[in-house]
């Protein structure tokens, strides 16, 4: 895992910055990277090194999922994620607006360790955000380091 590292999977331009604002107000400093699609996302954990054929993607603490992607949603990144051996440990915790049941029962189904709607009250997203972050990179301890 790369310490002190979040990534970020958010299409909306707006809720990107709600969120790192949100972190911020949280004195959660660590890296966020932000990627616009679910294409992009894997493709930052997974990054091939040509020459030595070596896996060089980013390994974050934790993975804030948007479900609604452009191209490939949230959900088939999700079960990407969970089911590649070298990420499936990995936290994901999806963040979005969608309130449908059916999104959640397929979030859940394929592993996301959290389901969170994103509140329109700025203070509450503030707080849902801190909250998000104190409990998986302060309280949670992870899994060591090649354990499937």
């Amino acid at each position: 895992m790369r310490k002190n590292v979040i990534l970020l999977v958010e299409d909306n331009e707006n809720d990107e910055k709600l969120t790192l604002r949100a972190l911020e107000k949280n004195e959660i400093l660590h890296e966020v990277l932000v990627v616009r699609s679910g294409m992009e996302a894997l493709s930052t954990l997974h990054k091939l090194d040509k020459d030595s054929k070596k896996d060089q993607g980013i390994m974050p603490e934790l993975v804030l999922l948007d479900i609604g992607l452009p191209g490939m949603d949230g959900v088939e990144v999700l079960k990407r994620i969970k089911t590649d051996c070298r990420t499936q440990n990995l936290p994901v915790v999806v963040l979005t607006t969608s309130s449908e049941e059916k999104d959640m029962a397929a979030c859940y189904k394929y592993g996301a360790n959290s389901y969170i709607r994103k509140p329109i009250d700025f203070e509450d997203f503030i707080k849902k955000v801190g909250t998000i972050g104190k409990y998986w990179l302060e309280v949670n301890e992870p899994p060591p380091l090649g354990v499937a």
